[in-house]
């Protein structure tokens, strides 16, 4: 009765908030939710879940592979590419503040028995120099560097993004040294939306792609891998022993569907809000400064009157949450949920905060 009760205090509290704590915590709308009511399902694990397979189809298609793979979570997609692209004692390269590294609980090496070369890019992102420096020769004191992973949008960041061309300069480093290149894209929509880019251009690039469904698409659940046949073919065989095999998922599936088909092109309003959310904190004393804005993850470094968690008390004191991101910033992510009204009441909370 105790865990009852802290669950539905939890949820009449949290109803009122403006919630800019990520981009994770939205609910399905009312024709989401529909979708999904009506989908057709079966035994995905036998491959009988229409709605999966849909899926898995058309996200592979939309990004230039030949096949895809629905998990449950970006980190099994991200964790499910490093283990099928790579062997025990291998090297994988990527950015110091990669989600990859950061907040996947040391998968690299639990799972794949990896270890990580950290590099220091320009807010999460690379240059193919960097790349090329930091491949391993062939010795025997030093792990085989097998695999680089790139992550679109970066989070830690501020939501910046890559410029295409920087992908294929990374691209030749990969195929001349035989290395796999994979991407994390968590909210690789919001960087396509951005840039004007073409999805399927994805494919002509990367050996792999992480394409998460619940951030600002707003599926409760979900993300798929693609890659090619024989890759996913791999990686499903590790989601199995991963525990990643489901049944009558597709429900969750066709909230991806809708999501795909219906909320694409409106990511560029959390952008726009994203900018009228910057403005609003430069303008105070408090903020040292902002970290550049092109998605819909807006980063403040405190300085002076507020510490990054006195802020964050100071909003929630007025029914709006963000989060404190590390010792000096705090961060804002902008989504679905969050409507103009609750971006103006949020702007002057912060105008009024002295």
């Amino acid at each position: 009765m105790v865990f009852f009760y802290h669950l539905s205090t939890a949820w009449i509290y949290l109803r009122g908030m403006i919630d800019f704590r990520s981009d994770t915590v939205t609910k399905p709308t009312p024709a989401m939710l529909a979708y999904m009511q009506s989908a057709p399902v079966g035994d995905d694990v036998f491959g009988e879940d229409p709605s999966i397979n849909s899926l898995e189809e058309k996200t592979a298609k939309m990004f230039g592979f030949e096949a895809g793979l629905f998990c449950p979570s970006g980190t099994m997609t991200n964790q499910l590419a490093i283990k099928t692209h790579t062997q025990a004692g291998d090297e994988v390269i990527c950015d110091e503040i990669s989600h990859i590294y950061q907040y996947e609980g040391g998968g690299i090496a639990f799972n794949s028995g990896c270890s990580v070369r950290l590099l220091h890019g320009n807010r999460g992102l690379l240059t193919a120099e960097q790349v090329q420096a930091a491949i391993n020769p062939i010795d025997v004191h030093k792990p085989i560097t097998s695999l680089v992973s790139l992550e679109n949008t970066s989070n830690r960041g501020g939501g910046a993004c890559y410029d295409f061309n920087t992908f294929y300069e990374i691209q030749q480093i990969t195929k001349a040294n035989q290395l796999a290149l994979h991407l994390d894209g968590a909210r690789v929509f919001n960087a396509i939306v951005h840039k004007k880019e073409q999805a399927a251009d994805y494919g002509k690039v990367f050996d792999s792609v992480s394409v998460c469904l619940s951030k600002g698409l707003g599926a409760p659940v979900g993300s798929v891998l693609v890659g090619s046949i024989p890759f996913i073919k791999k990686a499903r065989r590790w989601r199995k022993v991963f525990g990643g095999g489901m049944r009558q998922a597709g429900y969750l599936a066709a909230a991806g569907i809708y999501a795909i088909e219906n909320h694409v092109e409106r990511l560029a309003e959390d952008h726009l809000h994203a900018i009228a959310l910057k403005e609003a904190l430069e303008a105070k004393s408090f903020v040292d400064h902002v970290l550049p804005v092109e998605t819909n993850i807006v980063i403040a470094v405190m300085t002076g009157t507020y510490t990054p968690a006195a802020f964050v008390q100071a909003l929630k004191e007025q029914n709006i949450l963000a989060y404190v991101m590390t010792p000096t910033q705090v961060r804002f992510v902008l989504h679905l949920d969050i409507s103009p009204d609750d971006l103006s009441k949020t702007i002057e909370t912060i105008q009024k905060i002295k």
